[in-house]
């Protein structure tokens, strides 16, 4: 397809503009389907070829800014849509097909779309300039580091941490797994629909369509998938949904007319499945502590019919104060991580993980962790649960909480067919190369009495 499609200058404009757009707004694929709806590319074919080409690059990201810097050039330095430019050529270059149509439209017609995307800020010689070094530059990766780095797409730090948590075999199919491109999954919104009337309605319309072995209501499509011309997307019939983040909400088990509270709750994939299992009766307090992020989760309420819920723009780690201690039936507790479980989806992760960073989220994890308990009534359940892989944020997140609330929370032993066990028993784990999704990890407490620490 990359071959037979012709690029305009306004196409490549198009293209940079999202690539930038991916960085800026979370998650990059709602900036991507912005900036393509703008251009009118939106569910087209450059639309499906484009996503596909930005998916492959962060995928990379970090072996590209490694080859960018060794021209000389200081990416840190560029502006983001030079960057973006460059991004591509070398992508196209060293990883894709450096004689396509691709390749010679982001040269012939980058720096001109570069200086509009700027409003003249860059100057169409400068981006002329540094595209030209970067078609000079070759490279070949010399250090043992650098050939893993090429050969997993991954920065070495990473790599080193997952081969010392599963060993060199797991590791090397844990890093193949994470390169494939996995189906799209959606959960069926049962508030609106059925599985089977979904099923028929996507066959209808030319998608291969299966059921997910791990997780009711979900299904798995080959993609692409067409979100601004699906009829059952549009009425909230689906919900965009990794199969183990569904997970999370079956295990949690809310029961109707119970109160939840959904400590970090955008986008709403696992805020709404909790409504649904409560038969959208009862209440859930959804926590967000970002007004962008909560509006969307607003939309997917709206969307998907859930009438239960109440959305708060604060800290969840200020909940206790601001709602009071020893009110929820269960309380769902998924922090910000590393996503090392989610590089399937978010390749980009990757290149953003560091041990500075990964300090951080714990330390944030923790405080977290401590507010979920004091939210959770004597006699309620807390599930902890993580896209990340690394033990850090999991094993001895659960370690951490049980020795600090040993007098009154304990762990509870939770099973699930098809999953793996943590390091911990009693803990769950999905790993992209056993079962075929993102990574995710699961702990379940049980809160026996007032906590007084």
């Amino acid at each position: 397809m990359l071959f037979l499609t012709k690029f305009t200058k306004l196409d490549i404009q198009a293209l940079i503009d999202a690539l930038v757009a991916w960085e800026r707004v979370k998650p990059g694929q709602v900036g991507k389907r912005i900036v393509f709806e703008k251009y009118g590319i939106k569910g087209g074919v450059k639309d499906y070829v484009f996503t596909a080409v930005i998916y492959k690059l962060e995928r990379k990201r970090g072996l590209i800014d490694k080859i960018i810097n060794a021209s000389g050039l200081d990416i840190s330095r560029l502006d983001d849509y030079s960057k973006a430019l460059l991004r591509l050529i070398v992508y196209e270059k060293f990883f894709g097909k450096k004689e396509s149509r691709l390749y010679r439209s982001l040269i012939k017609h980058g720096p001109l779309a570069v200086e509009r995307l700027s409003r003249g800020v860059v100057r169409i010689n400068d981006v002329k300039a540094i595209i030209e070094r970067i078609i000079k530059t070759t490279y070949t990766p010399s250090s043992l580091i650098e050939k893993l780095e090429f050969k997993y797409s991954a920065p070495y730090d990473f790599i080193k941490r997952i081969i010392d948590l599963i060993g060199q075999e797991e590791a090397e199919k844990f890093f193949e797994s994470i390169e494939k491109l996995y189906y799209i999954s959606f959960r069926v919104n049962t508030l609106k629909t059925n599985i089977e009337d979904v099923i028929v309605k996507l066959r209808e319309k030319g998608y291969i369509v299966e059921k997910s072995r791990l997780t009711p209501f979900i299904l798995k499509l080959k993609g692409p998938f067409n979100y601004a011309g699906s009829k059952v997307f549009r009425d909230g019939l689906i919900i965009p949904q990794d199969e183990a983040s569904a997970l999370a909400s079956l295990l949690l088990n809310p029961q109707p007319r119970e109160f939840i509270v959904d400590l970090c709750a955008a986008p709403g994939g696992k805020t709404t499945h909790i409504a649904e299992l409560m038969e959208n009766k009862g209440k859930i307090i959804a926590v967000e502590l970002y007004e962008d992020r909560a509006r969307r989760l607003r939309q997917i309420l709206e969307k998907t019919g859930v009438k239960i819920v109440q959305v708060l723009v604060i800290d969840g780690k200020d909940t206790p104060q601001i709602l009071g201690e020893e009110i929820a039936d269960r309380v769902l507790l998924d922090p910000p991580c590393t996503s090392t479980g989610a590089v399937v989806k978010s390749p980009e992760a990757k290149w953003r993980f560091s041990s500075e960073r990964l300090k951080e989220l714990v330390e944030e994890q923790r405080l977290l962790m401590e507010a979920a308990i004091k939210l959770l009534k004597p006699g309620g359940y807390m599930l902890y649960t993580t896209c990340s892989v690394l033990r850090e944020e999991n094993e001895d997140n659960v370690k951490w909480l049980l020795e600090k609330y040993r007098k009154c929370i304990e762990l509870v032993d939770i099973k699930y067919p098809g999953l793996s066990q943590g390091f911990i028993p009693g803990t769950l784990r999905t790993w992209p190369h056993i079962h075929e999704t993102s990574g995710f990890f699961y702990a379940m407490f049980y809160k026996k009495n007032s906590c007084h620490i």
